[in-house]
């Protein structure tokens, strides 16, 4: 396991060929930044898929999986940071950055605040800005009263189609126990950085080449709402991923990997 203290959080975070030692290698480097409520093995099937052309960065953001806590609430910049403070440290240059739901509002930001960081973005079932302050508020109220038992299969709701929400699918029930299992504060905290981020402003300053990219059925984030963040994006492509929900690399990862990876084909070589 590997750990990096960024501020007051200890950031869990994995590596998958890539070496920092090595700047020969000049395989691209994806970074990955998760959705709420989840940990970096919801990528392990899209890495799979696309394979060894690529090296990968993963990573639990504070408050998930086992990242430390810090001071919660947070802010997207919070994480921003924590994200590029672990880019640095492994020394990677530039990134393509693949960010999925509250991990699109996360690369949105760090497009602004390092784009030195950034060779191009992946903006997955997310949008300039997610929620009201009101519906964000009323989800961190009854999670820091109740837990977050009572919130699972309504976000279950969201995430998955029906017909992946069935009693035998056992990486449905999974899911449904790291949802379970994320730290209450952490979440929270992470929800209230989700109510006070709003991209509207920035999201038509990003200059990279950029993804955006829907689930049919999302829940969370439809494919409206994902399409209003390309309108933002200048150059920006959108695509849409077919039966599926707000958690596209685990319902479907191989449609998901590969309208990604059709993507990725366009962009100019750049070392990282």
């Amino acid at each position: 396991m590997d750990f990096l203290q960024v501020g007051d959080a200890a950031l869990h975070y994995r590596t998958v060929g890539l070496d920092p030692a090595d700047l020969t290698d000049d395989r691209p480097v994806i970074a990955f930044a998760n959705s709420l409520g989840t940990d970096y093995r919801i990528w392990d099937a899209v890495m799979a898929t696309l394979g060894s052309a690529f090296s990968y960065v993963l990573h639990d953001k504070r408050g998930h999986g086992l990242s430390g806590i810090g001071t919660p609430p947070y802010t997207i910049e919070t994480h921003a940071d924590d994200l590029a403070a672990l880019l640095d440290h492994l020394k990677v240059g530039k990134a393509i950055v693949w960010g999925l739901s509250v991990g699109g509002l996360i690369a949105q930001s760090l497009s602004v605040r390092r784009p030195d960081l950034v060779q191009a973005l992946v903006l997955s079932n997310t949008a300039h800005k997610i929620g009201s302050p009101e519906m964000w508020d009323a989800r961190i109220s009854a999670i820091m009263s109740e837990g977050l038992d009572g919130m699972v299969d309504p976000v279950m709701e969201r995430w998955f189609t029906a017909p992946f929400r069935t009693a035998d699918n056992a990486l449905y029930a999974g899911c449904r126990a790291m949802l379970a299992r994320q730290p209450v504060d952490g979440y929270c905290g992470t929800c209230a950085a989700i109510r006070d981020a709003d991209f509207t402003e920035d999201a038509p300053r990003i200059a990279v080449p950029t993804l955006c990219i829907a689930g049919d059925q999302d829940g969370s984030t439809p494919p409206d709402l994902v399409r209003s963040l390309a309108a933002l994006i200048s150059g920006s492509v959108f695509a849409q991923v077919s039966d599926c929900g707000h958690i596209p690399c685990i319902e479907q990862p191989d449609a998901y990997a590969a309208t990604v990876a059709a993507f990725l084909k366009t962009l100019p070589e750049t070392k990282r």
